[in-house]
This record gives C-alpha cells, sequence and structure tokens, in this order.
C-alpha cells in the first residue's frame, strides 16, 4: 500500500507508475490508474485524514508526471476530479460541453492546462449504478476512426479546411501526425499512386496504424486515382477515401469513370473525390503542360455532380501541381464562387490542389469562398529534402531532422487553414 511505505518506497512506486502510464497512452491503449478498494484507517481520525492525504497527493503526483498527450481524462469522486484538474492537470478554466452520462459532466480543458482542449469526464462518486462508469469508459474505448467525410462536414460547419498532406515514408507519416496532435488539428493522410508503387501495402498500414492510434481525427486518401486497375486496388487496402482522377478524359468518359468506382466506393462507406477542369504543373513525375489545363466550367460540373454522385470536388480555377510561376499564382476566385454556390446546393464539399506556394491572403479568401480541403505536397517534400542537405552523424538524427522539418510546415499550414484547435 503505497500510503504504508516510506519516502524512498513512495517515490519508486510512483515512477514506476508514471513510466507504465507514458508507455500504455502512447501505444494508443485505454490506461486505468486505481486507487486499492480496500479501506485503511488509521487508529485516529487524524491518521486516517493522513492516509488519505497520501493516497490523494500520490494520485495527483502521478498524473501530474504523465506528459503523453491522453485521448481523453476521466476521473472519479467530486475531490478527485477537482485535485487532478487544478494540481495535476493545472487546468483553471474549462469550457463545459455536455454529459457524458446523465449526471456525469463533460469538460474541455483551457488552453492554459497541461493538456489544453483534451476531454475531461467529471464522473461524481455518487452518480450511476454499478456499471455506470464501465459504460462511460466504454463509450470512449477505442473509438471508431473518423471518416474524411465527417471531417469535411466538421469543416464545413466551423469555416475552416483541413490539409491533406501527401506522406512518402515513416518520417512523413509521423511528422503529419506529430503535427496535428501538437496544433489540436484533424488532417488527411495522402497516399499519391507514385508513392504507393514504391511503398506498397505496408505504406498504407503505417498510414492506417498511425491514424489508428492518434489522438485527433486523421483519415488515409489515396490521391490522384487515374488508373483503373490502381484504383480497385486501393479500394481493398483499407483507404477512408479517393480520389478519381479523370481529369486527362473527355467529359462523358470521366463521368463514366468517375460514376463507375464512386459505386464501388460508396458501398464500402468511402469519400469520392473527383476532379474537373485540369491543373497545369507537376507532381510526382506526372506532368501537365500549360496548354492542357482547363478550367472547371459551372454547366459541366453541375451535370458530373449530379451523374457521378460524388462527394468532393477538386476544381482547378488557376491553381497548379508543384511551383507557382514568378509572377506568383492568378486564381479566378470568381469563378471559384461560383462553384461554391453551386457545390453548396448539392452537398459537396469543395477541395484545392496546388496549396503549395499561394500566399496566406489568398489561402483565407479561398477558405471564405467554401474550399474545406487543400492538398499539400511540395513545401513538406522540399523541407524533407532541404533536411537531408545537413550533415548528420547517425542515420536516426537524419530521420530526426526530416521529420522536424516537415512537422514544422504541416504545423504552419494547420494554423493557416484554420483546423487548429479544431480536433
Amino acid at each position: 500500500m503505497i500510503s504504508l511505505k516510506s519516502t524512498e518506497e513512495r517515490d519508486q512506486e510512483i515512477s514506476r507508475i508514471v513510466e507504465l502510464g507514458n508507455a500504455y497512452i502512447q501505444s494508443g491503449r485505454d490506461t486505468l490508474i486505481v486507487t486499492s478498494r480496500q479501506l485503511i484507517t488509521g487508529k485516529t481520525p487524524e491518521e486516517s485524514l493522513e492516509i488519505n492525504y497520501k493516497v490523494s497527493s500520490a494520485l495527483v503526483e502521478i498524473v501530474r508526471r504523465i506528459d503523453s498527450r491522453p485521448r481523453y481524462i476521466l476521473a472519479k469522486g467530486g475531490i478527485t476530479s477537482s485535485d487532478l484538474a487544478t494540481k495535476a492537470l493545472e487546468a483553471r478554466r474549462a469550457k463545459v460541453m455536455g454529459q457524458a452520462l446523465a449526471g456525469v459532466p463533460l469538460w474541455q480543458l483551457g488552453p492554459e492546462s497541461r493538456h489544453p482542449g483534451v476531454p475531461y469526464i467529471v464522473f461524481p462518486g455518487n452518480v450511476g449504478d454499478n456499471s455506470a462508469l464501465a459504460e462511460v469508459v466504454q463509450n470512449w474505448a477505442c473509438p471508431s476512426r473518423s471518416s474524411t467525410k465527417e471531417l469535411l462536414l466538421n469543416a464545413e460547419k466551423s469555416g475552416y479546411a483541413v490539409g491533406a498532406f501527401n506522406v512518402y515514408n515513416l518520417e512523413g507519416i509521423e511528422a503529419v501526425i506529430a503535427a496535428a496532435e501538437a496544433e489540436g488539428s484533424p488532417a488527411i493522410l495522402q497516399v499519391h499512386p507514385s508513392s504507393l508503387k514504391q511503398g506498397g501495402v505496408p505504406l498504407v498500414a503505417c498510414c492506417i496504424a498511425a491514424a489508428e492510434r492518434a489522438s485527433v481525427p486523421i483519415t488515409v486518401h489515396y490521391d490522384h486515382g487515374a488508373d483503373k486497375h490502381d484504383l480497385l486496388g486501393a479500394l481493398e487496402m483499407g483507404f477512408d477515401s479517393v480520389m478519381v482522377d479523370g481529369s486527362h478524359l473527355t467529359l462523358e468518359k470521366n463521368i463514366l469513370y468517375t460514376k463507375n468506382i464512386s459505386s464501388l466506393a460508396h458501398a464500402k462507406g468511402m469519400l469520392v473525390e473527383a476532379e474537373l477542369g485540369r491543373l497545369s504543373g507537376t507532381e510526382d513525375g506526372l506532368t501537365v503542360e500549360e496548354y492542357e489545363a482547363r478550367f472547371t466550367d459551372i454547366a459541366q460540373a453541375e451535370q458530373f455532380i449530379d451523374e457521378t454522385g460524388i462527394d468532393a470536388l477538386a476544381v482547378c480555377i488557376g491553381n497548379v501541381h508543384g511551383k507557382y510561376p514568378p509572377s506568383g499564382p492568378n486564381l479566378r476566385l470568381d469563378l471559384l464562387k461560383e462553384l461554391r454556390a453551386l457545390t453548396m446546393k448539392k452537398g459537396v464539399s469543395l477541395v484545392l490542389h496546388g496549396a503549395s506556394g499561394l500566399p496566406h491572403e489568398l489561402v483565407k479568401e479561398c477558405i471564405d469562398l467554401g474550399v474545406r480541403k487543400f492538398n499539400v505536397n511540395t513545401e513538406v517534400r522540399n523541407s524533407y529534402l532541404q533536411s537531408l542537405k545537413k550533415p548528420e552523424k547517425d542515420l536516426v538524427q537524419v530521420m530526426e531532422s526530416a521529420k522536424e522539418a516537415m512537422k514544422a510546415v504541416v504545423a504552419e499550414k494547420m494554423r493557416l487553414f484554420g483546423s487548429a484547435g479544431k480536433a
């Protein structure tokens, strides 16, 4: 019993529990820290009070020293909840979000706390029957993955955009997850056919595993599915959403191609994004010349949406893949405004590819005009390549340097897109 141990033994036990708690939380497991159900009393009321204090202070110390960010925190008992919130988590204010169960308040920890934005469930000691606590834990344990559709619908409700970041390896995946957790932001891990060709199923498996263990909503998206055979394979790999890219086809063939894949993807509960118009530029070895590019046509867009049943439309309004010309981007915001009116009427999300290199003011204008998903590749990839030029003594340091470089770019984009703090 920790209350009866010497000071040295008590500190050792606390350190042991903290170490295990951090490890379990980092591995994505629901972690329970509980005191003994055996009531220990002293010979006098004063001794009993001292024992209670030792137990309570030990619990506070354990929670205070666990620095891994949990997905949620549940505290049982009124005094325990208060002490953990104020002393261990250093919360001075919290937002009441509702109830986790009848009579069980659900808070969101304030920005000054050690875990800003984390849900905090205050479970009073005199509420519920013998199964109530287990019911609440079951409701919060092992949540199902968010869907890309949920991410975009939430973005629509609150007027921000979600970043979809192309990843090629473990460092890229970890960089996006680390940035999302640090910023409290949802995010999309995006796999291009060229990176899938190199990384194969293990790359997708890494993305899915990372998304499942993240403490913020993360989904996995297959980007630019221009080949039917590849897309059919992607539908079986566990992606949350796919982009059907028939932009190189005639309108009629694009509709037929997209409609076919869309019906198969929807049967699996996947969001379908498609492109109308065509972006110039280069991405992962695929180049579209300027003369091949074309803006999205409003009348065609309405026909395309109606006949394919897509959920998200990637538009061409002067945006490009890769680098913009020295003169800078020249986006048709008037066209974007018309497309917004159309997609709002149809219940379809607006997507803009080629977000790398867009000035901040232009990005914010696009969000105001309804863009809910931005694709980001070039800037993140360039930060990775630049990090490789720095001399490092060991491969592990190379990996860490690359991860931190990409994380910084991703985090900056999340703040720019307005998704930070929206997880």
